[in-house]
């Protein structure tokens, strides 16, 4: 029996990454700058003492901005099992292959108690040029290429958490409108944030046709008074706690949802 093929081109991820790199000095990471802001204050509002954590994300970040005890690294698997009391994923799960395997490799570097904090992109997320894509094409081609990958939604992130044997899990998600000047500006801030098509199989360009027949789609729907076109991006933030006897336990079980307050307020055992 022949194997699927991968959802994301792992190589291309990583030439897309490397090239984004190269673009510094531009503002095109600021969503990964949100969304880091966001968990290190919700890191700072927990109750406990951290000795050693370790955070996952494809580019690195600036050292003054992280906690002494929190290192930087490639991937979860290259911890050893229950040996951090921390674990952030920033910004890179949402084009994992198996997100499932990534959320259990992470669970297990975890000690009891440990705690892991996620960001990635959620179902929301571009769905305005999502649309006026796929329209675009079908009316000018007869079909459409997929050229904005499938992100997860909250509901499905909370039961993937448990699933990889989280205890107390919460999901929720920041939701960042951005306006550009046409979709060009768009693909061009998506290109310097090394979020470029990473689907699986041959890249099509887009036909000029295409293009300007998405733009005014885009337009008609998404332009504010001054022709600027709005695009939503989902930071879904993720929080899970390796199992301890000393927790609370959820309100029901399969629920994925637990007080915030109570999870983050939590007192140090």
């Amino acid at each position: 029996m022949s194997q699927s093929s991968p959802l994301f081109d792992s190589a291309r991820i990583k030439r897309f990454h490397a090239r984004a790199k190269k673009q510094a000095g531009g503002d095109h990471d600021f969503l990964r700058r949100r969304a880091l802001e966001e968990m290190l204050s919700r890191l700072q509002g927990i109750n406990r003492d951290f000795s050693k954590g370790l955070l996952v994300s494809p580019f690195a970040v600036n050292p003054a901005g992280l906690p002494g005890f929190l290192h930087q690294g490639a991937e979860f698997a290259q911890a050893a099992p229950q040996s951090l009391d921390l674990v952030i994923s920033l910004m890179h799960l949402h084009v994992a292959n198996d997100l499932p395997g990534q959320l259990r490799a992470a669970r297990r570097a975890l000690r009891p108690d440990g705690l892991f904090l996620g960001a990635l992109l959620g179902d929301r997320t571009l769905h305005e040029l999502r649309h006026a894509l796929l329209e675009a094409e079908s009316a000018i081609t007869g079909g459409a290429t997929a050229r904005i990958i499938p992100f997860a939604d909250l509901r499905a992130l909370g039961g993937l958490l448990q699933g990889a044997g989280f205890a107390l899990p919460v999901v929720d998600a920041d939701r960042v409108t951005v306006r550009y000047g046409d979709i060009l500006a768009l693909m061009h801030d998506l290109r310097g944030m090394g979020e470029s098509n990473p689907l699986s199989g041959p890249l099509r360009s887009l036909r000029r046709g295409v293009l300007a027949r998405a733009q005014s789609l885009y337009r008609a729907r998404h332009g504010d008074d001054e022709g600027r076109l709005a695009a939503s991006f989902d930071i879904v933030h993720l929080i899970g706690w390796a199992p301890h006897e000393s927790q609370p336990q959820p309100l029901e079980p399969g629920s994925a949802q637990v007080s915030l307050k109570q999870v983050l307020g939590r007192k140090p055992r």
